[in-house]
């Protein structure tokens, strides 16, 4: 399984899992998925994870720093077809509507750079490469915070990339042996 994750997973990471990680297990294991490529960090993810909540990803993802982890996107190219869809389906219609054509080629080019993008423009070019790909996300296919094109989800459903949150991520790695304990409060009383 190899599995292209997406800074919203990464900072849930850090924020949900790993203050409850006491023994680092969770932490060493995603290390070690990430160095040996199963687990894929794109550059693009890698630069917007700097400036998330203050820089929180890769303080506490060391690891993700080192270039060698990393994979470039530069060569990433979409094809006529990806084009097209992005034109036609992948743009929130009410928002297109409102937009003038130079407007929409502006935010059609900034949606090119962007991390999520080459997300799924990994995902098209290797899914027939690499044993059983998958997009990790904690977006949801129905919010779109009045963003002009659709969420990872919902443009993964349509063009059948399989796409998992964290907990499904986690769930699938049945040699990962963890357990959360909630620390105990004085009166034994879980905090």
């Amino acid at each position: 399984m190899i599995v292209v994750i997406d800074t919203s997973s990464l900072l849930s990471l850090v924020r949900y899992y790993l203050p409850f990680d006491n023994q680092n297990i969770l932490y060493n294991f995603i290390k070690t998925k990430v160095k040996s490529k199963e687990i894929i960090i794109l550059d693009k993810v890698y630069e917007e994870s700097k400036f998330q909540s203050k820089s929180i990803i890769v303080d506490k993802l060391d690891f993700i720093g080192d270039k060698k982890n990393h994979y470039k996107t530069v060569e990433i190219l979409p094809t006529k077809k990806f084009f097209n869809q992005l034109e036609n389906q992948f743009i929130n219609g009410s928002i297109k509507n409102k937009l003038s054509e130079v407007e929409f080629e502006n935010r059609k080019n900034d949606f090119l750079e962007t991390a999520d993008c080459k997300l799924i423009l990994f995902s098209i070019s290797n899914q027939n490469i690499m044993d059983e790909l998958f997009i990790v996300t904690e977006e949801t296919e129905i919010s779109n915070d009045n963003k002009s094109f659709k969420k990872i989800p919902a443009i993964c459903k349509m063009l059948d990339l399989k796409c998992i949150t964290l907990p499904e991520l986690i769930e699938k790695y049945s040699d990962l042996n963890i357990e959360f304990k909630l620390k105990q409060h004085t009166t034994g009383v879980p905090m």
